[in-house]
């Protein structure tokens, strides 16, 4: 991910290392909008990220739910996923932009509410200070 060059190279080498690393059905990068988002990232409308999480919420860790459209192909293959909250303050940004990092497993048991999130939090961490290096175009 620290190799990553630009925010869609992010996106893509997060999916990757998901798969390859920890067998998972893919991983994905959302922004909330308005203004731009990244190539191979997803769209949220505004607001969404407290939708799924709660106002104060930071992490999810359970069952997929339909309304959730963050895993592309891979989706029908998710059962259970790990959002994590983030807040993107990218350079040129007025304030910063919520966002989500969020991991789909194909197992009904691959992520449960009983489970730490250290490990999907720390790789968001990553993701979101990665993700501040560059500008989000509009």
């Amino acid at each position: 991910l620290m190799e990553a060059r630009n925010h869609s190279d992010l996106a893509r080498r997060l999916d990757a290392a998901a798969q390859g690393r920890f067998g998972l059905a893919g991983a994905a990068i959302a922004l909330e909008k308005p203004g731009g988002v990244p190539f191979g990232w997803r769209a949220l409308d505004c607001g969404a990220v407290d939708n799924l999480l709660g106002e104060h919420g930071l992490t999810w860790l359970g069952p997929a739910f339909p309304e959730l459209d963050l895993f592309g192909a891979a989706a029908e293959g998710v059962a259970s996923v790990a959002l994590v909250r983030m807040s993107l303050n990218a350079p040129g940004d007025e304030a910063p932009r919520a966002a989500l990092c969020a991991f789909g497993s194909s197992e009904d048991d691959g992520f449960t509410p009983a489970m730490g999130c250290e490990l999907v939090a720390f790789v968001a961490r990553v993701v979101e200070r990665m993700a501040e290096r560059w500008p989000v175009l509009q």
